[in-house]
């Protein structure tokens, strides 16, 4: 049977252009975060079926790349189910195994705990631009801190991280909370069992407009009055904290007033104190699909992509469903695929590292000679310097165009008889 040379659907080849960018935005990301205090962790690939299948993923439970059990535990014969021959499958996000992580290790943590990771996830999803079934995410999260503290950090490291990679694209920071969420639609009188329903179909908004919510709200069964009602008090309030506390009086009936003034409050600090240049604006539309959220929810949209770079929220469920006692936590993720993408479809080129060099020798040269350019090469590394050493090509220009578009800017060709700079 003859080998298959591309890779498999979904999944991607890296050529070192593309590698370049990567490396450069993933050091951006990871200096940029540890200058607020997270800490670098590490989490298996592999999580334990019951963990990625506990209902709390949302529509990507649907989408895990499954693993067959090994050795003796796998009986084909005697297997009735699909449990009966998976045990693991791959991580479809690093929240669930950050929870995991966290219930394990907590006692050897600080508290609160800030964790940055950074690694691969897959989902068997159907593959397009910018979104892939194997793909990085990069993660902080904040455990153990109830307080609107966490948000307010989560907030000001990502839009720093996100203005020191791409300073020219304008970028807003869309949040709400699921408290809101719920309170609207329990004051317009969708029963509270129908809320998620309610949230699936509002989380549409973006692509089918409030015509399109109404119309599949109306076609789902809900009453016409509450649907009115419910898409009048999205335009009955402004998009900025103080439209956010004016929604808190509209719902004071059905909704504790620090649920807004919270809100408010994040909206209000990060305002004050950020020092990249984003917006942030109150979205009452913003839903979020993984139903582990449980109060507090944001997005970063961001001019030349037209869906969100950059997502997270508070979960304060999860944890507590590894140690039967719940542990505040919130988290943010850039996806990283798409703010790759932004920056290649801009043709951006990494800023030249200085002392990037390629040393050539001709085809034949003596060992002498040959010791001679290893010798000057250790010796320009050992003061910082990127030194490339290869034999020359036939097509030497070609060779040197290919290094050029790596990034290297400066040439020494070596030569049998002399060498010439």
């Amino acid at each position: 049977m003859a080998l298959k040379k591309k890779p498999v659907t979904g999944m991607k080849d890296i050529l070192p252009a593309e590698m370049q960018i990567r490396d450069y935005v993933m050091g951006i990301i990871k200096d940029t975060y540890k200058s607020f205090g997270f800490s670098s962790i590490e989490t298996p690939c592999v999580e334990h079926i019951e963990n990625l299948t506990s209902k709390q993923g949302g529509d990507n439970e649907k989408l895990i790349f499954k693993i067959l059990k090994r050795g003796n535990k796998l009986d084909l014969d005697s297997a009735r189910e699909e449990n009966d021959l998976v045990d693991g499958g791959l991580r479809y996000d690093l929240t669930l195994p950050l929870s995991r992580y966290y219930a394990n290790n907590a006692a050897q943590l600080p508290s609160p705990f800030k964790a940055l990771q950074m690694g691969s996830v897959w989902r068997a999803d159907r593959p397009q631009k910018g979104r892939f079934r194997q793909f990085v995410q990069c993660d902080i999260d904040i455990l153990g801190d109830a307080s609107s503290l966490a948000e307010i950090e989560l907030i000001l490291a990502t839009t720093t991280a996100l203005g020191k990679i791409c300073p020219d694209n304008a970028f807003t920071v869309r949040i709400n909370d699921r408290g809101i969420l719920k309170a609207m639609a329990a004051h317009c009188g969708f029963p509270e069992e129908s809320c998620d329903q309610v949230f699936i179909i509002l989380d549409k908004m973006d692509k089918i407009g409030v015509d399109g919510v109404a119309a599949e709200l109306m076609e789902a069964g809900f009453a016409k009055e509450s649907v009115d009602k419910y898409l009048a008090l999205f335009d009955s309030v402004s998009r900025d904290a103080a439209g956010v506390r004016k929604l808190g009086e509209i719902l004071a009936d059905v909704m504790p007033a620090e649920v807004s003034e919270n809100l408010a409050h994040i909206m209000d600090t990060v305002q004050g104190s950020a020092v990249a240049k984003f917006g942030i604006e109150f979205d009452p539309t913003l839903v979020r699909g993984m139903s582990y959220y449980t109060g507090t929810i944001f997005e970063v949209a961001m001019e030349g992509f037209g869906g969100s770079v950059a997502g997270g929220g508070r979960y304060d469920k999860m944890i507590g469903k590894f140690t039967g006692m719940e542990t505040p936590a919130c988290g943010f993720s850039i996806g990283f695929e798409r703010i790759v993408t932004i920056l290649m479809d801009q043709n951006f080129e990494v800023p030249a590292q200085a002392g990037k060099k390629a040393y050539l020798f001709e085809k034949g040269v003596d060992s002498q000679v040959l010791s001679g350019i290893l010798k000057e090469a250790m010796e320009e590394r050992a003061s910082g310097a990127q030194i490339l050493v290869a034999q020359m090509n036939k097509n030497k220009k070609f060779q040197k165009e290919q290094l050029a578009k790596e990034g290297y800017t400066e040439f020494k060709e070596f030569y049998r008889e002399a060498i010439k700079r």
